[in-house]
């Protein structure tokens, strides 16, 4: 059983910061990906950014365009932890944000697909005002 719990969204002003956690519980191997990714009422879910880890060890990242030089994904593998580092927050980054892990070998340098993702979390939410 893999469990994925969210923490630290909130309400912010456009160009504020805010920064995102995930624990994972459970057993996922030594290769996988993890990432975020967020969804706005009405429009599709978007993969946001991603972390590859192979053989225990942090590998390649990804990031969207619309959030790059903005966001910074990173993670702890000992700790089991995730997060994800929200800079010059703007209006449109408002959604819900999940956390979710894909075991197995993955390479997060071709995007984070939520049909390849098996753990999801509960979501948080974020919600950036003019």
């Amino acid at each position: 059983q893999v469990q994925l719990v969210e923490s630290g969204g909130g309400s912010v002003q456009a160009g504020g910061s805010l920064r995102l956690s995930c624990a994972r519980s459970g057993y996922i191997g030594s290769y996988h990906c993890m990432g975020w990714f967020r969804q706005a009422p009405g429009k599709e879910r978007e993969g946001v950014t991603a972390i590859y880890t192979s053989g225990g060890r942090s590998g390649s990242t990804y990031y969207a365009d619309s959030v790059k030089g903005r966001f910074t994904i990173s993670q702890d593998v000992a700790k089991n932890t995730l997060s994800l580092q929200m800079n010059s927050l703007k209006p449109e980054d408002t959604a819900m944000y999940y956390c979710a892990a894909r075991p197995g070998t993955c390479d997060a340098a071709y995007g984070p697909f939520a049909d390849e993702y098996k753990y999801w979390g509960q979501g948080t939410q974020v919600t950036v005002s003019s």
